[in-house]
């Protein structure tokens, strides 16, 4: 069974290797054809999700820098789209549609897997898009369970026992805030229910807030990134119970188990390891399949190039967004890792998210 730590990135020095491989390359005949396609153009960043999240932050940071390294330096402008899918928008990438380079996404993490699990929905080939790369690879996040934090249940076992179902909020059906909810209840065993359809993260910190929910399962990064979900972290609102996406524990909180030291199988365990692949391209962005090669090498060069930048680098710091970029080839060794899971963990991942 794959584990996907392999897949990890090295020292960021890796960056200045693939910079330099982009520079070697001969350059294309189409350089000036690149550079005038870009001048005076607006790309647009597509965002599909609810704004005020981990995502739209990203996205927003990356649009404030991105283009300075693409030729021509086009503006970039983020349109969160809260009523698509990472499915819907996968589709579209793969479609036919967007092919010119102006358009450009921050794709579902999650979304590689649905057409390894035969999603009749996904009609496409993840590793056909152009991918740029990842802000991250989650080698100092996590992905909380939490709780509020004057829940009654403080604990793993708290949550195992009898008695009515503890209410956790997720999106729709495919986010990771579903599935890991799923994970939590189906794998670990914790009497919870699982209330989905709210828009986006700001939504669910409201229920909370009011009680309707008490619990949700969010990127740490979202939690100290900004907004509510930082107040709600700060201020000691919420008690992280399982941290998902981790081979090992965060030093900063040694005493939250990860969810596969919880597996009381090696069948449960294989089931996490496959649900957390794509935190290991945590924050990925890409462009459709198909686009103009000369295009694809300069968004991919210019990601590798922003993401080593200062500039960038303290901006993600004001946010409080962790830098641990990988590149474009890194994100294709993932989803090629993963697509060699066996058959019957497929199966019921597939049983699972499908809920």
């Amino acid at each position: 069974m794959p584990r996907f730590a392999g897949a990890r990135p090295g020292p960021f020095a890796v960056f200045a290797m693939a910079i330099a491989a982009f520079c070697a390359m001969p350059a294309a005949a189409s350089a000036q054809d690149v550079e005038a396609f870009y001048r005076g153009r607006t790309i647009n960043l597509i965002v599909p999700s609810a704004g005020g999240g981990i995502f739209e932050l990203s996205s927003q940071l990356v649009a404030r820098h991105l283009g300075k390294y693409i030729p021509g330096r086009p503006s970039i402008v983020v349109q969160t789209q809260p009523g698509t899918s990472g499915i819907a928008l996968a589709n579209r990438f793969a479609s036919g549609s967007d092919r010119d380079g102006a358009t450009i996404a921050f794709m579902s993490r999650a979304a590689p897997q649905f057409p390894m699990i035969g999603d009749r929905n996904a009609h496409y080939d993840s590793l056909k898009f152009t991918w740029l790369g990842s802000i991250s690879s989650y080698a100092n996040d996590a992905y909380l369970f939490v709780l509020n934090s004057d829940f009654p249940a403080k604990s793993v076992e708290d949550l195992r026992k009898p008695g009515p179902a503890t209410p956790i909020g997720g999106n729709r059906t495919g986010s990771a805030t579903v599935t890991f909810a799923l994970l939590a209840r189906d794998v670990l065993k914790l009497n919870i229910q699982v209330v989905r359809g709210f828009p986006g993260a700001a939504e669910v910190m409201l229920a909370m807030q009011r009680r309707e929910l008490e619990g949700v399962a969010s990127d740490l990064s979202a939690f100290t990134g900004g907004g509510g979900m930082r107040d709600m972290w700060n201020g000691g609102k919420v008690r992280p119970v399982v941290q998902f996406g981790r081979l090992t524990r965060l030093a900063s909180l040694p005493d939250v188990p990860t969810g596969r030291e919880l597996a009381a199988s090696a069948d449960d365990r294989a089931l996490i390891e496959f649900a957390e692949m794509p935190f290991f391209m945590a924050l990925p962005f890409a462009a459709p399949a198909g686009i103009p090669e000369d295009r694809a090498r300069a968004l991919q060069a210019a990601f590798l190039k922003m993401v080593a930048d200062p500039d960038f680098l303290e901006d993600a710091k004001r946010i409080n967004i962790d830098i641990s970029a990988i590149d474009g080839e890194a994100i294709k060794k993932l989803i090629a890792e993963a697509a060699k899971t066996p058959p019957d963990v497929l199966a019921r991942f597939k049983a699972m998210v499908g809920d």
